[in-house]
């Protein structure tokens, strides 16, 4: 434990290159040792806890055409940034760093900035790594009530909250979720803390029952298999391409149909579908990071419970062969600075 606490705090000076990470190479996935990242204007984060998603499996499928080291879900402590007022605090971050000169990132809109970079996901390491840098901007302090197994889903909750920014919810409105996975559990427990009702729909007994645990409203899949217009809103949060149009089948006319989910199978639009009930579609991807901070300060949600398994940086190839099991919830890797920290 010395030995590794030894290479957490002389990472920041350089003098060391034995820092693990998670990184895909030439379609190969491997925990390679890589230089200590280093970036003079922006932090240096030293990563206690990263979760593996959908979309660094869809990226393992040749989603993105990514190359680095992959993941963007963490939490961690500051080692050195611009501003010394970072430094010690644990935090997490939002994942879309603009470029600063466009229009987008002028209008305070990085997700959309045409020459961004996505960490883990677009051009940028990611936090798969015992360090990453990230933007001093980007950056979130994680208040003291919040655990860092709990933080650790903040970057996936913020999309969950991303909806109510986009669509306008009349009180009395039903809400399906379609999807018993990892997000769309977390989005029926916002909508459910926003005073919604929301009706998850999933294929999983088990992950149903987590869910009715946490008092939420559940529903089958398959006896909604023959079911029309059962929903003023419906979100997709299944990842398939029969999602997509169970959605289009369960809205209401006039509804509104959200997408939560990216890969690279084609989703058939059928335009009458759309067209004769007047549906609208909106896409929806990240979203606020402050927001989701409340919600776990407050305790109003509870990502805990989808934890499946956590392991080492160094079983890293195990626990994406886990995470990418059918019905698998979330796997999270845990950095040596968090086994160091734990003890």
């Amino acid at each position: 434990m010395a030995i590794l606490a030894s290479l957490v705090w002389m990472c920041p000076l350089g003098e060391v290159f034995g820092v693990r990470a998670l990184r895909l190479t030439d379609g190969v996935l491997q925990v390679a040792d890589v230089p200590c990242p280093s970036a003079a204007d922006e932090a240096l984060v030293r990563v206690e806890y990263a979760g593996i998603c959908a979309t660094d499996a869809a990226i393992l499928n040749g989603y993105a055409n990514f190359s680095g080291t992959l993941g963007h879900e963490f939490v961690g402590v500051v080692e050195t940034a611009p501003d010394a007022g970072w430094v010690g605090r644990r935090v997490v971050a939002d994942i879309n760093v603009g470029c600063g000169a466009c229009c987008a990132c002028a209008a305070g809109n990085a997700r959309h900035c045409p020459r961004r970079t996505v960490l883990g996901i677009r051009d940028r390491d990611g936090a798969f790594a015992e360090f990453v840098t990230v933007p001093a901007a980007n950056l979130y302090a994680v208040p003291e009530s919040i655990s860092p197994l709990a933080a650790v889903f903040t970057e996936p909750l913020a999309a969950a909250c991303r909806i109510l920014e986009q669509v306008a919810i009349p009180p009395g409105s039903l809400i399906g979720v379609l999807g018993d996975g990892k997000l769309g559990q977390l989005i029926a427990q916002v909508l459910r803390a926003h005073g919604l009702s929301v009706r998850l729909v999933g294929r999983h007994a088990g992950k149903l029952r987590i869910a009715e645990k946490l008092g939420l409203q559940v529903q089958t899949a398959d006896a909604l298999k023959t079911a029309t217009h059962r929903f003023d809103v419906v979100v997709e949060a299944t990842g398939r391409a029969d999602g997509f149009a169970d959605a289009l089948r369960l809205v209401r006319p006039q509804g509104t149909v959200v997408l939560k989910t990216t890969g690279r199978e084609a989703w058939p639009l059928p335009s009458a579908a759309v067209v004769v009930p007047e549906v609208t579609l909106i896409g929806s991807r990240c979203g606020n990071m402050a927001a989701a901070l409340q919600l776990l300060a407050e305790q109003k949600v509870n990502p805990l419970v989808l934890i499946e398994a956590v392991y080492d940086l160094a079983d890293g190839l195990r626990a994406v062969e886990h995470a990418r099991r059918p019905g698998a919830l979330k796997v999270l890797l845990r950095m040596a600075s968090a086994a160091v920290s734990e003890d």
